[in-house]
Formats: C-alpha cells, structure tokens, sequence
C-alpha cells in the first residue's frame, strides 16, 4: 500500500477541512467519502423516493455519477440528513465499497475521511486519524455554517440533529462510527481550524516517518 492518510470522525469535527489541507500538502488526492453517501440520499429524495428503502437506495448507488459531486445542493442539511439515513443500509455500503477502496489503492497514496476509513474501507492505511469534538461545539461550527446559507434551524435544533446523527452513525449495523484502535485521537473542541491542522500535521508526520522507516 502506498501512502493513505484514513481520517475518520464525527459530523462538524472538523474531519473534512483537515482532511483537504493534508491532502494539498502532501500533493494526494482527496475524497470526502460522506459525499458519495449525500449524493446517494440527495438522488433519493429528488426522485421522490423513500431514504428507508434499502433496495431503491442500492440502485441509485450502483448508478451513482461521480462527475455531480460537486452539486452545491449536497452541502445542504437536508442532504446530511438524507446521507445518514441511507448509510445505514447494508446494500448501499456494499455498493459503494469497491469504489473508495480503489481510490485509496492508486498509486503513490491518498486521503479519504468518513465515518469507517480506518476501520473498513483501508484499514491498513499508514496513518489513520480520529477527528472528534464535543457536541455543543460541533453543534455551534454547523450552525453557524448554514446560518450564513439560510438555514432555519436554530442552535437547539442542530444540536438535535447532530445528537440522532451520532446516534445512527454509531448504532448502525454495518461500518458503524467507531473510532479504530490504532488511529490518533485528535479533539479539536478547543482548538482553531489551523491549530487543528498543525497537530493533525504532527500525527502524520510521525507515522509517515515510521512508514518509509518500514520500508526500509
């Protein structure tokens, strides 16, 4: 396996930007796995289709086109909701498996965040890390993101959200959050976005180091 960076952790940790920033750093690509999982509940919901239905979830992952990831509408809270929702299913993670594990075999290495990199889909990634946040905290950095969008939501409501989304991420049957046993806890509850950066950038650096020293 070349050089994998697997950063896992909970809604509004913070998980995605610092997943972004090592990617640029270290000249890898970067996939924001839980994209696949709101693009499949965004084409659910705009079809009129029912985000409980394993089988019309599957198929709409099977056929899933990697060109629209880049659709404003999937960064919405309706889309979070909806990408929860359809992650519980077996058949939809099924469907979607082989791709994310192709991205992180290419050549020379990639960085992929979720909620099961580390633990499924590269679990024998060279660093892996575990993006966490105090509830309240990640509650407020999402609020205060989709405020600026428009979004309705009150502070007490997202908070709510957040709660039944750790609640399913975690409970869920199949790749459930966990947070894998060789991975680096990073909390980033009081730290700034480049705070978290930079002690990410420590971690990685470090098993970096041990991997090329395996090597050889």
């Amino acid at each position: 396996m070349d050089f994998v960076i697997a950063v896992d952790g909970t809604a509004a940790s913070g998980k995605g930007t610092i997943a972004g920033r090592l990617a640029a750093h270290y000249g890898l690509p970067h996939l924001d796995t839980g994209l696949l999982y709101r693009a499949v509940g965004h084409a659910v919901s705009a079809s009129g289709g029912d985000l409980d239905e394993e089988a019309g979830a599957a198929a709409v992952a099977r056929a899933l086109d990697l060109t629209k990831l880049d659709d404003p509408a999937l960064q919405s809270g309706e889309a979070g909701e909806a990408a929860s929702r359809v992650a519980a299913h077996p058949q939809v993670r099924a469907a979607l498996l082989k791709l994310q594990q192709d991205f992180a075999r290419q050549p020379g290495g990639a960085v992929l965040d979720g909620r099961d990199i580390g633990s499924v889909i590269a679990p024998d990634a060279p660093a892996k890390l575990y993006v966490d946040a105090g509830l309240d905290t990640r509650a407020r950095r999402r609020w205060m993101q989709t405020l600026a969008k428009g979004d309705p939501r009150t502070l007490e409501e997202m908070t709510e959200d957040l709660r039944r989304r750790d609640a399913r991420d975690s409970g869920r049957s199949v790749a459930p959050l966990v947070r894998p046993r060789d991975s680096a806890l990073l909390d980033t509850t009081q730290m700034s976005i480049s705070q978290a950066f930079d002690e990410a950038l420590r971690i990685v650096e470090q098993a970096r180091r041990s991997w090329l020293k395996s090597k050889g």
